[in-house]
């Protein structure tokens, strides 16, 4: 079964055409990160302006990469929540004109349970009971998944985040933007000599990292770092305190979690997995298996799309042409 995925949620347009749910034929993706750049994050309104430059030419290109005709697809999906709604429309209603002119059935895919399907792209398929760590720019959550398409959400961010923590860090310590890459950089040329705080929540699988960035705040203001023009000497190790009281609540919320729910294996997603010490945390502490994705496939793309019609086809997610796009998740 070969289906043709597209993504256009936040900054990247993305295409791919993946067959049986694991077989990546092509997997194509446009950023716009040098176009947000300047302005130190995503506007909304640039970013659908160019989902609508590059939709076209991507799907054009998956199509190309993968050798498949129109004719060879028995699907159709797209992400239709959560999102930039008018990210979200461009994608959507490309999807839509694309199954009514090629007579093909068309699946709304959520974005998160989406990140969890990049799991089932590089190796075999993940074992159930598992428990999923979803941490992205947009959303940190924390779901049981009992077997396809029986999801069971445990927690969330009450606030910012983690991505959009990095994000926020780095425009404090005038790293640039995207702040998880940036950030993560300047932690390799520094060591964790802050004890930053950290909110356990106990007594919740939540996360919270506000308060964190507000002590990152006041810190770069007693070190100087703040008022002085150019990078001060002492934002490596700042970046490096960071880093790992994000790194350190993650891992210990999550393996605490799969303890309690006895899962077999913990699966993180999303584009902060493509963290190096957040992964190597988890591999280090985690007493059951645990499944990272490739880095291409962490952040967005169109194959995780793909993939999760394909395992939950038999659930209700076929959707007439009035599938509406939506700006929140089912699991929030």
């Amino acid at each position: 079964m070969k289906i043709l995925g597209i993504e256009t949620s936040c900054d990247e347009t993305a295409a791919a055409v993946v067959e049986n749910g694991t077989t990546i034929l092509s997997n194509v993706v446009a950023s716009q990160e040098e176009l947000h750049r300047q302005y130190g994050g995503i506007v909304p309104e640039i970013a659908s302006r160019q989902h609508m430059i590059s939709i076209i030419p991507i799907v054009d290109q998956a199509l190309s990469h993968s050798n498949i005709m129109p004719e060879d697809l028995d699907a159709i999906a797209v992400t239709n929540r959560p999102g930039l709604v008018g990210s979200l429309l461009i994608g959507v209603n490309m999807a839509k004109a694309l199954a009514l002119v090629w007579h093909k059935p068309l699946f709304a895919v959520d974005h998160i349970r989406a990140h969890i399907y990049a799991n089932w792209l590089e190796q075999n398929a993940p074992q159930f009971p598992c428990i999923a760590l979803v941490v992205s720019g947009g959303h940190t959550e924390l779901i049981l998944i009992q077997r396809n398409g029986e999801f069971k959400r445990l927690g969330g961010t009450r606030d910012d985040a983690a991505g959009e923590a990095f994000d926020k860090v780095a425009r404090i310590l005038k790293l640039g933007y995207p702040g998880g890459p940036a950030i993560e950089f300047a932690a390799g040329q520094g060591v964790p000599l802050h004890r930053l705080p950290r909110a356990w929540l106990k007594g919740s699988d939540d996360f919270s990292f506000s308060g964190l960035k507000t002590a990152v705040l006041h810190l770069s203001e007693k070190l100087g770092i703040t008022s002085t023009e150019g990078l001060h000497p002492h934002i490596p190790n700042v970046a490096a305190s960071f880093q790992e009281s994000v790194v350190d609540v993650l891992a210990a919320k999550t393996i605490q979690a799969a303890k309690r729910e006895r899962v077999n294996q913990i699966l993180l997603a999303g584009g902060v997995a493509a963290n190096t010490v957040l992964k190597e945390t988890f591999l280090i502490r985690s007493p059951v298996e645990v499944i990272i994705p490739s880095p291409q496939l962490c952040t967005d793309n169109a194959a995780m799309v793909s993939a999760c019609a394909f395992h939950n086809r038999s659930s209700p997610i076929q959707n007439r042409w009035d599938m509406d796009v939506y700006s929140i998740s089912k699991y929030v």
